[in-house]
């Protein structure tokens, strides 16, 4: 493929169906539903771990958590592992960050050649409470959903800006004879759900519709979930008027995040950058919104570990739909492609491929993994999903498979049906040709146990409490112990 730019916008836990080109009738996000327009939508795209931390490092890297062992978020990316950018630099591409990257710090070669504005992880640290497994302090997170509304952040600040930063950068940038890549990384939609008046006021709360099984009396019976809605204090029944209060102010945050999009994609055109840039729009994961009574992400359900992802521009297939599975370490080879660069001997076996390939292939059976470590979980949680079922390995709790074409909402477990025990079985080798499960959950739990010695140990990490969200730049944490 021709070299082009590639400007890269990531945000921050956008659910993939509160998107209009996803076919939500009632969003508001008409500068995504023109990219699709103009390019290929992915229905069946994937994190390779539903949480942040973990997430963008395997983007940078294009390898699973369990081959890189960023676990969790205290581990955050340190350089270590070569990322698509230390390759591009290599190779004297620019390569240029705006917003937020979740990395250690500014003192790594994170593989940028300059990171403007960005957001790091708290004090290099991040979040160590997390690696405690056995016995966790419970975190009451109602209070995110019971707060939700209008008003202003500094997570809307921070997109404003970054917003402001990208627009200036393409201008300095339209007359570049070499393509270069922008990774723009916005906070938004991730809590707090705060959202401007002017789109909030967009929606009518009983329009908006409740995700699958939001009522106690339709959760999913299965431990890891159930230990999941305790840890974050979700087990009451929250009534109807917070969770519609609570979406209508999600729903408006991602209309505010499309209209920053739209912005730059409006500076792209004024820059004469639209013919000669490739784009690509996706999430670190998605947002559970209620489902299952759980809210933010963790969790291998849909809701929680499927992104949206959209690419546009030069040899892009246009208004294209395509469910051939995929995820976040797919982008690696493709954005070295995107821009001319060519992969190395060291790159030779990075389990993803090229979108740009798959976007003109018809579609493919293919499978798509995701591993979760993290914090709420007592085990290792992992997730295959081909074109039709998905299958969650639990270590010590009962498996799930799901017929998503005949069941998306997820809200039939095949996985006890005799009739579906040979596809078990195919699954469960398949996820075993990618890793060792249990060997890889003791693994991870001996990496946590060390985190914590060195963060001076279970005793001053409990102390210390944990803090809500990332601060954006020049703004403190606030910890609280639960």
């Amino acid at each position: 493929m021709e070299p082009k730019n590639l400007i890269f916008i990531l945000s921050d836990q956008h659910n993939r169906d509160i998107i209009g080109a996803y076919g939500n009738s009632i969003i508001q996000t008409p500068n995504l539903d023109q990219l699709a327009e103009r390019g290929t939508t992915f229905t069946n795209a994937y994190t390779n771990c539903p949480i942040c931390v973990p997430a963008r490092a395997s983007l940078a890297t294009g390898r699973y958590i369990h081959q890189i062992r960023y676990w969790d978020n205290a581990f955050p990316y340190d350089g270590c592992i070569d990322s698509w950018g230390h390759r591009l630099k290599q190779q004297n591409y620019q390569v240029d960050s705006i917003g937020k990257l979740h990395f250690r710090g500014s003192h790594d070669d994170n593989g940028f050649c300059q990171e403007i504005d960005p957001l790091y992880v708290v004090d290099g640290h991040g979040d160590v409470l997390s690696c405690i497994r056995d016995n966790p302090p419970t975190r009451d997170k109602r209070g995110e959903i019971d707060n939700a509304g209008t008003g202003d952040s500094t997570y809307l600040q921070y997109d404003a800006s970054n917003t402001n930063q990208a627009c200036q950068w393409l201008a300095e940038r339209k007359n570049d004879q070499t393509p270069w890549v922008l990774f723009l990384s916005f906070v938004c939609p991730h809590p707090p759900y705060i959202s401007p008046a002017e789109f909030y006021q967009l929606y009518a709360m009983d329009q908006i519709p409740f995700p699958a099984q939001w009522h106690t009396d339709e959760w999913p019976d299965h431990p890891a979930i159930e230990r999941f809605r305790d840890f974050f204090a979700y087990s009451d029944l929250f009534d109807e008027e917070p969770l519609r209060n609570f979406l209508t102010a999600y729903y408006g945050v991602c209309t505010y995040l499309d209209q920053q999009i739209g912005r730059v994609l409006q500076t792209m055109e004024e820059c004469h950058l639209l013919d000669t840039s490739r784009i690509i729009y996706t999430s670190d994961h998605g947002e559970s919104l209620g489902a299952r009574g759980l809210f933010g992400k963790f969790t291998m359900y849909d809701e929680s570990v499927a992104i949206p992802f959209i690419v546009a521009g030069a040899d892009v297939p246009k208004n294209k739909v395509v469910e051939t599975p995929i995820s976040l370490v797919d982008c690696f080879p493709s954005i070295i492609e995107a821009v001319g660069g060519h992969l190395v001997e060291e790159d030779g076996d990075l389990p993803g491929k090229s979108i740009w390939e798959i976007s003109q292939a018809s579609n493919q059976d293919r499978f798509a993994f995701s591993e979760y470590h993290a914090v709420g979980s007592e085990n290792a949680i992992y997730m295959l999903r081909d074109r039709r079922y998905k299958y969650i390995y639990y270590v010590d709790d009962p498996t799930q498979l799901f017929d998503l074409q005949v069941d998306p909402e997820e809200k039939q477990d095949l996985s006890n049906l005799p009739e579906y025990q040979e596809i078990l079985q195919n699954f469960d080798r398949e996820l075993r040709n990618i890793v060792d499960p249990e060997a890889v959950d003791a693994i991870v739990k001996e990496d946590q146990r060390s985190r914590i010695f060195e963060n001076g140990g279970e005793m001053v990490v409990r102390q210390r409490g944990a803090f809500d969200n990332s601060p954006v730049p020049g703004e403190d944490p606030v910890f609280r112990r639960h």
